[in-house]
């Protein structure tokens, strides 16, 4: 009887642990506790190259995840992610700088102005799709990189633009953390993760109506209409979300690192958080997250240590498109197939010893 009690508390202690573990919230509070286990690590013993690259890649999977739900949910091709965070950036600066705006109004002024971008965005993607797409996104944003460069006296022109330490931090979150000694990158670091747990919202979104609906105007668009899915709103919803997202990271990137200039949001990092999104695997979190962690993170982190890519700078991104081409070829799924196959061949694995030292069930 004992010995029953005791294998049925087990088991009830294991589907606990299951149901926890299991839970998809569980991955961004995981993600979120491990970040901040790197930086106290790195505040403390400075092992880690930086946090700021920690926070770059945080930064990134924000947008990316915002991305994900615009290319692998609804479809839509975008070259515009990089525009569209530097318009945020801009926007939060100018207020922050020259309106002496504190953070909070400055957000949500500069979150109007996506909305109102991704609904002109989504109107034009109801005439243009696929490639077509595309390079009307990318035309925006180098629209946008141009305005950054011309409007001198708002932006700082091609000698961009620096900004103080937002009035929000001096007044309340860093007065929090004075006692700990905690220089204001590491608490920046905090808000950052904070607002990556907010980011929760992206798996409502994908597990509700909307991210069904959007999967059906993916597949087809003549099989959504006739199940009276609406292209126009769920179209103008996936731009305005993804733009949305976008924003958040501009603001976030002004906040973090204080200065932009208009040659950052160039096509190429378009491109890089694309090739995140595609490298990681489109509908799923995690992968987001690795492949931001592979595309902004590898090259600090790894490449920069290797005396050939420090002698040539431009040879990590040959690395990145190398990467990106085996696991295009041999993983469609991106890095999240390829954990899960590794996943599954470890069972197997653990099955074939088990069933080798105790014989078969």
């Amino acid at each position: 009887m004992i010995n029953d009690y005791r294998v049925s508390l087990k088991k009830t202690r294991k589907q606990q642990l299951d149901a926890i573990t299991k839970n998809p919230y569980f991955n961004f509070l995981l993600f979120s506790f491990i970040i901040l286990l790197l930086v106290f690590v790195n505040f403390a013993t400075g092992a880690i190259s930086s946090n700021r690259t920690i926070g770059m890649i945080i930064i990134y999977s924000i947008v990316g995840l915002g991305f994900s739900l615009l290319l692998g949910y609804a479809g839509l091709a975008s070259l515009g992610t990089a525009g569209f965070m530097g318009l945020g950036a801009y926007i939060f600066g100018t207020l922050v700088q020259s309106v002496n705006l504190p953070f909070s109004l400055s957000l949500i002024i500069a979150l109007l102005v996506a909305v109102v971008i991704g609904i002109i965005v989504g109107f034009i993607s109801l005439r243009i799709e696929g490639m077509y797409l595309a390079i009307i996104t990318l035309g925006l944003s180098e629209i946008l990189v141009e305005l950054f460069k011309s409007l001198d006296t708002i932006t700082g022109g091609p000698n961009g633009l620096q900004i103080r330490f937002p009035k929000l931090f001096n007044f309340s979150i860093i007065g929090l953390f004075d006692g700990f000694s905690f220089n204001r990158e590491t608490v920046l670091i905090f808000l950052i993760v904070v607002i990556f747990i907010l980011m929760i919202i992206t798996l409502n979104i994908i597990n509700s109506p909307i991210g069904r609906a959007m999967l059906a105007m993916k597949n087809s668009e003549s099989a959504a209409q006739s199940l009276g899915i609406s292209l126009l709103k769920f179209r103008l919803l996936a731009f305005v979300i993804a733009i949305i997202f976008a924003t958040i990271g501009g603001v976030l990137y002004m906040t973090y690192f204080r200065n932009s200039y208009p040659q950052t949001w160039s096509l190429s990092l378009s491109l890089s958080i694309l090739a995140a999104v595609i490298l990681g695997g489109s509908k799923s979190i995690w992968g987001i997250i690795s492949g931001s962690a592979v595309i902004f993170g590898l090259d600090a982190f790894v490449l920069q240590k290797i005396k050939f890519f420090t002698d040539n700078p431009g040879s990590s991104m040959i690395f990145n498109g190398l990467l990106i081409i085996i696991i295009v070829m041999f993983y469609p799924g991106g890095l999240t197939r390829l954990f899960y196959d590794i996943k599954g061949w470890i069972k197997k694995l653990i099955r074939k010893r088990r069933v080798y030292l105790y014989g078969e069930d």
